[in-house]
């Protein structure tokens, strides 16, 4: 039995399947069914709209921040989960920028995942105020810290190779040159350990539907640092970040602390998931998981190196400087990831040429990762992959 067979017990792992694309997206925690069944038959179905109050879904937002506010390193009442991560960029960024009046650049790194470039330039723009968003290589971020900078925004583990920024040093750099510091923790929480406090960083935000298993379109969170977070103004002054929404005031008074960053009404079907989905990380221990995902990638590298010459290890080599999960590059990576996903093992691909490789010790075993890498070899060796149905480019990679 392995050290977490507990906790993978809790999932719907389907048989014949090694899955190791939780990066992407989480397996399905078998209370899940049962969490939404029981909120929408006897919470929303008998409570109707009084569900808002009888079954306090009105507060899910603010008690689910704080459970996943334990994994990441925050303190009780600094975390509010809702709408997407995209949404959660743009707050963190504008409130930001407003915190740094006269400072026009906000700076990231190409390792970005894009979504948050995309966000942080749309708002750069609509503000029409001269400002500039930089971006450069993720090991030159440290050097172009300057008191130009406004905000520093990045994301902790590169969506793409796995490297992993060095959180503190970097938040340190940022605030010695007084910029405030946004991080994206959408490959980080769940699958490391994460101390926003301790490395006082000013914002965070992150996706619940990767290493937390919240399910596809699970919401999203946003952390505010504690002091911080009763001078903030919310551009996206939502009723529900209202101090008082059920006032129906005319003009918008934003709420205490990190409350005034919800914004439209939560989605308490899909939060109930997200409530279940947690359940299994109750009791465990970041530095355990983190310890058992190196294990589980260390041995994924070796394997895969020791049967195939063909591919190249595009993540750190050392384990301390990537997150959970493993990128290989190989010229045919997306047909030879079809194949290997014919077969029942399963990954996913990002373009040009990078076959990506997750691990989630709550649930992934050495079996898991000796059969993945068996697979892959094989059918690279053969030529497996060279094969029509395999070529053809899918909508979601």
């Amino acid at each position: 039995m392995t050290q977490f067979q507990s906790r993978r017990d809790m999932f719907h792992l389907p048989s014949g399947i090694t899955y190791l694309d939780g990066n992407s997206l989480g397996p399905m925690p078998k209370d899940a069914v049962d969490q939404a069944r029981q909120t929408m038959a006897d919470e929303w179905g008998e409570m109707l709209i009084m569900g808002w109050n009888k079954a306090d879904w009105m507060n899910l937002p603010g008690r689910l921040g704080d459970r996943i506010g334990r994994l990441i390193g925050a303190p009780s009442g600094s975390t509010v989960v809702g709408d997407t991560l995209s949404i959660k960029v743009y707050q963190a960024v504008a409130s930001a920028l407003e915190l740094r009046p006269g400072r026009k650049v906000v700076l990231s790194d190409n390792g970005n995942f894009p979504t948050d470039l995309y966000m942080a330039k749309g708002l750069l723009d609509s503000l029409d105020q001269g400002y500039e968003l930089k971006v450069v290589d993720p090991e030159a971020v440290s050097d172009a810290i300057d008191a130009s900078v406004a905000v520093v925004m990045l994301t902790q583990v590169d969506y793409r190779t796995g490297r992993l920024h060095d959180m503190q040093a970097i938040t340190r750099k940022a605030h010695d040159a007084g910029a405030l510091m946004i991080w994206d923790l959408a490959h980080s929480a769940g699958a490391l350990p994460v101390d926003l406090e301790g490395c006082e960083a000013d914002f965070a935000v992150g996706c619940t539907y990767k290493y937390l298993n919240g399910g596809p379109g699970a919401p999203a969170f946003i952390y505010v640092r504690p002091d911080l977070a009763d001078q903030v103004r919310p551009a996206l002054s939502g009723w529900l970040g209202h101090e008082a929404p059920f006032a129906f005031d005319l003009d918008y008074r934003p709420g205490e602390g990190v409350s005034r960053m919800r914004v439209g009404t939560p989605p308490v079907i899909q939060m109930a998931v997200l409530d279940a989905a947690l359940d299994a990380f109750d009791g465990v221990d970041m530095s355990d998981i983190r310890a058992a995902s190196i294990a589980l990638s260390e041995q994924f590298i070796r394997e895969v190196e020791a049967g195939c010459s063909d591919v190249e290890l595009a993540s750190p080599r050392d384990p301390e400087a990537r997150g959970s999960q493993v990128s290989f590059r190989f010229g045919e990576g997306y047909a030879a990831m079809q194949a290997l996903i014919a077969r029942g093992v399963i990954g996913d691909f990002r373009a040009p040429d990078i076959m990506r490789f997750g691990f989630c010790p709550l649930y992934n075993t050495a079996d898991d990762v000796s059969q993945a890498a068996a697979a892959l070899c094989e059918i690279i060796a053969t030529g497996e992959w060279d094969q029509p149905q395999f070529k053809t480019r899918k909508a979601v990679t």
